[in-house]
């Protein structure tokens, strides 16, 4: 069976130790007030998209859109299983995220990440991403970058 990426709910055990394991990772490189993690019950809330990867049907990633309501959505909460990594997981939720913005009709898809993840920047770059000033509620940090990806109509 190939990797399947579809919308699912947030509360599975596979997914919930997926943000689990998120949650640890984000721990170790950064201090609780430079971590913008959102809760299993806010990705349930209206206006989110939640995305669940799978690999030979079991789940190893996943990542939430999250509509700003002015035009533009947050990606929040991607994450892939460390032992999938390799696999294009991330490449994969990323096309899933382009795809979803469009169909939400939106502009653009922002995110907030860490300066410490570059496999994760680099990830973002390849898709076109730039970086922004903070956005939203977001204030400046210096362990935080801020980045967008203008969608264009297809």
């Amino acid at each position: 069976m190939p990797v399947t990426i579809a919308r699912e709910p947030v509360r599975q055990p596979e997914v919930l130790r997926l943000l689990e394991m998120s949650d640890a990772y984000m721990a170790d490189l950064y201090p609780a007030e430079s971590n913008h993690l959102l809760d299993v019950s806010s990705l349930e809330k209206p206006g989110v998209e939640f995305f669940v990867a799978r690999n030979d049907g079991r789940i190893v990633g996943c990542c939430a859109l999250v509509d700003a309501g002015d035009g533009t959505a947050e990606i929040k909460r991607m994450f892939v299983d460390p032992e999938s990594r390799g696999l294009s997981i991330g490449r994969r939720l990323m096309e899933m995220l382009d795809s979803a913005g469009r169909e939400m009709g939106l502009v653009a898809i922002r995110l907030e990440t860490g300066i410490s993840q570059p496999e994760a920047l680099g990830l973002y770059r390849r898709f076109g991403y730039v970086e922004i000033g903070p956005f939203g509620t977001y204030k400046a940090d210096p362990l935080s970058l801020f980045m967008e990806k203008q969608l264009l109509p297809e």
